[in-house]
């Protein structure tokens, strides 16, 4: 296999940089559990994204192969020039990309960002304030709705929100402390988590995917009329919107966004 990393400082003077594309610089990583690494990239010249949208990072190996990824941003929306932007990786086992990302890839390396990319699923508080939200996410696919929650922390946004996070163990988890902080706040935040593998000690439910039941109960009742943002591998999202239409849900309100499970 070629070896991937980026091509250093002087990847702009090596490599003509094609339109919409840019170099970045990695500033921080932050562990977000064993296998998934925050990566704060600084981006000359950014112009703004919103929650929900995502970008494309490409990578250069000395012999000229390269390899592209597309990346939720993980951080809330930020105006044109704003330099910072953040995205959380999960490691894929056997990838090409996410394990140098996660395992290898140092603070002060240059790689190429393209971006910011999608309009459909996003949240502008902006726009979208006072509407309830729900928001439902299987594994790493809470990392674009983690960024509508920071958008609404970030913007003093009182929308009430509710969050149904479905990961495999404790130990898989996203944003742990953080999501704890935010519900801790009480200004309209509500988050649940269920395991499918394996339980914490102070779970109150078994290991099992989401069910009808739960998605009523924790969920916002169709008659609300809510916004819908469902994101996870593709069988996590259509059985879940499935699940948010047979309760009466308008189809046009609930907006999804998938990965399939050779992405790396």
């Amino acid at each position: 296999m070629t070896e991937l990393r980026p091509a250093g400082s002087r990847l702009g003077d090596r490599y003509a940089v094609p339109s919409g594309w840019q170099v970045a610089t990695l500033v921080e990583r932050r562990a977000e559990s064993p296998t998934a690494m925050t990566l704060v990239l600084d981006v000359p010249g950014w112009p703004g994204h919103l929650a929900g949208q995502h970008l494309d990072l490409r990578l250069t190996a000395p012999d000229g192969y390269t390899a592209e990824r597309s990346y939720s941003l993980a951080s809330g929306p930020t105006a044109a020039g704003s330099g910072q932007v953040e995205v959380t990786v999960q490691r894929v086992r056997g990838g090409e990309v996410s394990p140098y990302l996660v395992d290898q890839f140092p603070p002060g390396s240059a790689i190429e960002v393209r971006g910011p990319i999608g309009g459909w699923f996003v949240w502008d508080p902006a726009s979208d304030a006072g509407t309830p939200v729900l928001l439902l996410a299987g594994g790493s696919g809470l990392v674009p709705v983690m960024a509508m929650v920071r958008a609404r922390r970030q913007a003093g946004d009182r929308t009430p929100f509710r969050l149904i996070y479905s990961v495999r163990t404790s130990e898989d988890r996203l944003y742990t402390k953080e999501l704890e902080q935010l519900v801790a706040r009480g200004d309209g935040f509500e988050a649940s988590t269920i395991f499918t593998r394996a339980v914490s000690l102070t779970a109150l439910r078994g290991p099992r995917r989401l069910t009808d039941s739960e998605l009523a109960s924790w969920g916002w009742p169709a008659e609300l009329e809510p916004r819908v943002y469902v994101c996870g591998p593709t069988g996590f999202v259509e059985a879940v919107s499935r699940m948010v239409v047979a309760q009466g849900h308008d189809p046009a309100r609930v907006r999804t966004e998938r990965f399939g499970p050779a992405g790396d």
